[in-house]
């Protein structure tokens, strides 16, 4: 029963058992086929004697002892006071590829206090040449040192303290993961990296049971680049600077080392401000620390069920594990193509909010959800849920609108025939069907219709951030925007992931055995670093997602932009879209225009001609002569406006192009080298539509294809039979009744022409005869007769 769901209908109809047996290989004796069953059976039968019947009640009520929750509760606020923090950076060194760091400093921040350069704390590697000629040994001094003092400081303030770095997960945490592991064994700490998907989210240092610090990025709580960071929330203490990377050598360390600590110790100084300022504005907003949350997301969400969520009259439903592996599928992201490649005189618009837009406006499932095995006969307009349906997308349709994931996983919009593989959301299936669409469910988890849980949420940071922005104070407006766009990604975090454990060698041995292993290397003696997957369908690791995951949520986020923006992307003046933005030919009408209303659309760009050749792979010249260039790649360091007229030219090109990796992790060593490779440059042709020439010049797309049936179960398949031949016919005959309607208005609409056209001759030649009335009489002219005369005397409302 435990996954009945999945399996509704199906038949057990073998068993598999693996037997280990211990010892080594040679010693191991070669079982004839009686001996294996005699010694399976031996095993096997007295444990299945000792097996009582177990009923399916039973199975669910046992289910329910389980302490997960089943819905998120809301929050009260629980601290009374702010915490101090550390921030620290680390500047490095390349020695045979592998960057090594030769300078490390930290600074004490409490709330309210001012900052300054004093308070900084430096360590620089060539202070260390007294006691080694070693510069491997002088650089690993200096860490060691930074975690001593960062000890001393915790010991002071008998309490537990967060050292933050600006990149930390892809930089200075690997730095600082390699040496705590290599080189402090003598004060026993055990190692907690939390590492999500290659990302080191946090690095916690434990003393026994006692967490002693722990390690954070900064980035994960506020975004950007820390020079745009501190100008927008600390202005006042001046510009971050730069220091001339390429040129620092083990040569000229000592003689630079005034300009290359003063430039580290102003980014510990700024890093500092910022989230001083960041801390403070969160506080005085809603009572909440940074410094208790990793990210921006988890603090969003917090302060929604502080602040905004009704946990009694909208309680938010969190799915178990058939239920989330169930939605995941109908979790997509947002609409992006690329239509037609080149374009002049273009209007580039973006949504202002479009996920705030749509969780405040648009209804969401709420309740707690009910599987039906068998939707057949189920009207679609009386369900709102989550379903696997059949699809057929007619090829008329030439931007289609449900997404489909191919083998590749690439996200492509088809036509076709295909099961929802990865599932729908029933309201975009409602929408489908209106564009033409066959649908036809299957299975799926219905909720209850319900208003938005995050209109009041939405509603107030949005008129916050107009004020602020009003005020001036572009610092209050921006942690507006990003808390916004932060909150609808947390609920849709996905279980699965990539662990990654630094561990003694037992540990390393059970997780080789027992986990989906992605790969294990000895770091040093009886130190491991082990990678696996976690929350996996087949894993033999327990189920254990976030305690706030409610997929449900993000999935009808997700899908209800898409359909937002179809109106707009399905338009034959669509060059491109992304997301929350277009690029469309001629100008949206003035009532959807607004750079200050949720949900409307401002003018980004006027573009004087533009290329659009592949998803984040564009060029346009605006209209103020401006050069707008993205492409989304490695070697996008070697792409510039000529290179996009030459693949414009000739889609097909590509080229080999030397490509510097400054900044790359090895995961098996836990360095971070800089690596020259050679990157093939070019775009991927027809990987989500199919190019389309006109005399060798590249001028459209159209959407690929596909025909995918391979994922029905035998329901699904039973439902399919009785319905699919009878619903297509009736669609074909629906199309054919179209086709000629269309047909007979396009004849009457080429006869109202004529017609038209006919009589705007005959009223001159009417006009012609009155003006020579006296003439033809003096003639004596006979004028014929017109039986037809009281039809060309109708009036064009007539027509």
């Amino acid at each position: 029963m435990k996954y009945a769901e999945i399996y509704d209908g199906d038949s057990i109809v073998r068993l598999m058992i693996r037997v280990y047996m211990d010892g080594k290989k040679m010693d191991r004796q070669t079982l004839s086929s009686e001996e294996r069953d005699s010694a399976l059976s031996s095993i096997i039968e007295p444990g299945l004697s000792e097996i009582e019947p177990i009923t399916a009640k039973e199975i669910r009520n046992r289910k329910r002892k389980k302490s997960r929750p089943t819905h998120i509760t809301a929050l009260k606020p629980c601290r009374t006071e702010l915490k101090p923090f550390i921030v620290a950076d680390t500047e490095t060194i390349l020695i045979d590829n592998v960057h090594k760091p030769y300078a490390v400093g930290l600074m004490m921040v409490r709330p309210g206090e001012q900052i300054n350069n004093l308070m900084i704390d430096t360590y620089f590697s060539e202070d260390y040449s007294r006691i080694s000629d070693s510069f491997e040994e002088r650089s690993t001094l200096v860490l060691y040192d930074l975690v001593l003092r960062i000890s001393r400081i915790v010991r002071r303030e008998k309490e537990t303290l967060t050292i933050y770095f600006h990149n930390f997960s892809r930089f200075d945490g690997i730095l600082l993961l390699k040496h705590l592991a290599c080189h402090h064994k003598d004060k026993r700490y055990t190692l907690k990296p939390l590492m999500r998907n290659n990302r080191l989210y946090e690095l916690a240092v434990y003393s026994g049971k006692k967490m002693l610090f722990r390690f954070r990025d900064s980035l994960n709580l506020l975004p950007g680049k820390l020079s745009s960071l501190a100008k927008n929330l600390c202005p006042e203490l001046g510009p971050k600077g730069s220091i001339p990377y390429e040129e620092v050598t083990l040569s000229n360390l000592v003689s630079l080392k005034t300009s290359l600590l003063d430039y580290m110790k102003q980014g510990i100084l700024l890093l500092g401000g910022v989230m001083q300022k960041a801390q403070g504005i969160y506080w005085v907003l809603y009572k909440e620390d940074i410094e208790s949350k990793i990210t921006l997301s988890s603090l969003a969400l917090s302060i929604f069920r502080m602040k905004y969520y009704d946990s009694k009259n909208w309680p938010i439903h969190i799915p178990n594990k058939n239920e989330d592996c169930f939605i995941r599928r109908a979790y997509y992201g947002g609409h992006r193509d690329t239509y037609k490649p080149y374009g002049e005189d273009l209007y580039y618009y973006d949504v202002n909010s479009l996920y705030p837009f749509v969780m405040k406006e648009f209804p969401m499932p709420g309740g707690v959800p009910v599987w039906h095995g068998n939707l057949e006969g189920k009207d679609l307009d009386s369900i709102f849920a989550f379903i696997e349906a059949y699809v057929v997308c007619p090829k008329t349709i030439k931007r289609p609108f449900l997404p489909h994931r191919d083998k590749k996983n690439t996200l492509i919009f088809p036509t076709g025939e295909f099961v929802g593989v990865y599932y729908y959301y029933s309201e975009e299936l409602k929408y489908a069907r209106g564009l033409g669409y066959i649908v036809l469910p299957i299975s799926g988890y219905l909720f209850e219709r319900m208003e938005s849980p995050f209109n009041d949420f939405v509603s107030s940071l949005f008129e916050s951030r107009l004020e602020a922005r009003k005020e001036g104070n572009e610092a209050l407006a921006y942690v507006y925007k990003i808390f916004m766009n932060s909150l609808y990604g947390r609920f849709g975090i996905n279980p699965k992931s990539t662990t990654t454990e630094v561990c003694d060698e037992n540990r390393y041995k059970y997780l080789i055995r027992h986990s989906e292993l992605i790969f294990g290397d000895m770091l040093s003696e009886n130190n491991y670093i082990v990678a696996y997957h976690s929350n996996t369908e087949t894993g033999s690791d327990y189920w254990n997602p976030s305690k706030h995951s409610a997929v449900q949520l993000a999935a009808a986020i997700t899908a209800s932009a898409r359909i937002y923006m179809y109106p707009y992307i399905s338009r034959e003046d669509c060059y491109y879209t992304d997301t929350d933005s277009v690029v469309l030919g001629h100008p949206l009408p003035e009532e959807v225009i607004s750079s200050s209303v949720l949900g409307k659309f401002k003018l980004e760009d006027r573009v004087m001609k533009g290329y659009f050749l592949a998803l984040k792979s564009y060029f346009y010249i605006a209209i103020d002569g401006t050069n707008v260039l993205k492409y989304k790649g490695p070697a996008k360091n070697q792409v510039y406006p000529e290179w996009f007229e030459s693949q414009y030219a000739d889609p097909s090109r590509t080229e080999l192009v030397p490509v510097e990796a400054n900044f790359r992790i090895d995961w098996h060593t836990l360095n971070i080298i800089k690596k020259d490779t050679l990157v093939k440059l070019g775009i991927k042709l027809g990987a989500k539509r199919i190019p389309v020439y006109h005399r060798d010049v590249w001028v459209d797309t159209d959407p690929i294809d596909v025909k995918d049936l391979s994922c029905l179960d035998h329901i699904g398949k039973q439902i399919i039979k009785s319905l699919r031949n009878d619903v297509i016919q009736l669609q074909t005959e629906k199309n054919l009744l179209n086709e000629k309607f269309s047909q007979k208005e396009r004849e009457i609409a080429e006869r109202y022409k004529e017609m038209k056209s006919q009589f705007d001759a005959d009223k001159n030649t009417d006009t012609d005869k009155r003006m020579h009335t006296t003439e033809i009489r003096t003639e004596d002219v006979d004028e014929p007769t017109d039986p037809t005369l009281d039809e060309k005397t109708k009036t064009d409302e007539d027509f």
